[in-house]
């Protein structure tokens, strides 16, 4: 697998669909011991305001234990948690 990076951007292609590919993400995240706070479907809000997008998705996750001491540490460190993995 091929990785290109934009300015602290990493993309990275699946072999798989979209919605495999999703599912493998959060089932990856949780694995882990990870929690999913939440998930964006960006295409699904964009269809109800009358739009049309690819389909994309965000899955916004993390680990409060690991990362809230490092926010204690360096409060500006929280821009950066949860952490976020876009799918589209």
């Amino acid at each position: 697998m091929s990785e290109s990076g934009t300015k602290g951007l990493v993309q990275l292609p699946s072999g798989h669909s979209f919605a495999d590919t999703l599912s493998r993400l959060e089932s990856t995240v949780q694995s882990k011991g990870l929690t999913i706070f939440a998930r964006i479907h960006f295409s699904d809000d964009a269809g109800k305001a009358g739009l049309k997008v690819n389909p994309t998705s965000m899955v916004i996750f993390g680990n409060p234990k690991a990362g809230t001491p490092l926010i204690i540490a360096s409060p500006t460190l929280a821009i950066d948690f949860p952490l976020k993995i876009l799918v589209s």
